[in-house]
């Protein structure tokens, strides 16, 4: 099942305006060397391991640019991949296959990473309950395509903007005066605007805990830059109550811990915004 911000609205939106970006009034090098009429075919080839992502996305781009265009896919999105792999032919009108080119493989290859990245932590944390989140520390105008490819590597999202969920974190609680006044005037907003929006907020001592739980009304608490030792004696403290998320600084050589201490989510911004894309390259071929 598709996550819901994922329409054929938003997923064609997308496109026209990343065409728009690229092509502008025409990809002259392909009109000015290639007949109009030339027929070709290439081959997505993989250069490297990992897990494969934006195949179906490459399929919408494809028939964005020309309609006639035929796509055989050969390996699905979410399939281990490894060098020398080929996830799909195109076959069609040559200038068209080469206009798409360039943005079926951005997406691609950073999508592919993003999963690959999101794969191995989630394989880092299995068996503990502990459930793998991103954050909203993506690619402006790209978020729908890195968040889709967290889903494809096995993660869970987290919330899509600032807009579908309350999230009130370290600033947030500071200006407010503390964990209760954040709260409390949270609670009174969404019910002057007649919002039903979940309201997380973020922990950085137990005190700060203790008091979420005593103010209520929330759905989750965020354990921010604690210790693992920290982290269970709060897990401890909420008891069930509400949900828990891990936070800061999180590394690969920490999740195991963090995971063992029953917290119910990890956040790791890096599933995002520090991966390095699986190398693809798109070729023509007899």
């Amino acid at each position: 099942m598709k996550p819901t911000y994922l329409t054929e609205n938003s997923i064609r939106d997308f496109i026209a305006a990343a065409l728009a970006e690229d092509v502008g009034d025409g990809d002259h090098s392909s009109l000015a060397a290639i007949p109009a009429d030339a027929q070709n075919q290439a081959r997505l080839l993989v250069k490297g391991d990992g897990i494969l992502a934006g195949v179906e996305l490459a399929g919408y781009i494809f028939k964005a640019v020309d309609p006639a265009l035929q796509l055989e896919v050969l390996l699905q999105d979410g399939a281990e991949i490894k060098k020398g792999d080929v996830a799909f032919t195109v076959k069609g009108k040559a200038q068209a296959i080469l206009t798409a080119e360039r943005l079926v493989l951005n997406c691609m290859q950073r999508m592919s990473g993003i999963a690959s990245y999101t794969h191995y932590l989630s394989s880092l944390i299995a068996g503990t309950g502990a459930k793998l989140l991103d954050t909203r520390k993506t690619t402006p105008n790209f978020r729908m395509m890195e968040k889709w490819a967290v889903v494809i590597g096995g993660g869970t999202n987290h919330r899509y903007g600032l807009y579908d969920m309350v999230m009130l974190k370290d600033n947030h609680v500071d200006y407010a005066g503390g964990i209760r006044e954040a709260i409390t005037a949270t609670q009174k907003y969404l019910a002057e605007k007649g919002k039903d929006l979940k309201i997380e907020v973020e922990t950085r001592t137990l005190d700060e805990v203790r008091e979420a739980i005593e103010t209520g009304g929330i759905y989750r608490i965020m354990l921010d830059n604690m210790s693992p030792a920290l982290m269970r004696e709060a897990v401890a403290i909420i008891g069930g109550k509400y949900e828990t998320e891990a936070s800061g600084g999180i590394t690969e050589e920490t999740i195991r811990e963090v995971a063992e201490t029953g917290v119910d989510f990890i956040s790791v911004g890096a599933l995002t915004h520090s991966i390095k894309s699986i190398d693809l390259s798109l070729k023509a071929y007899k």
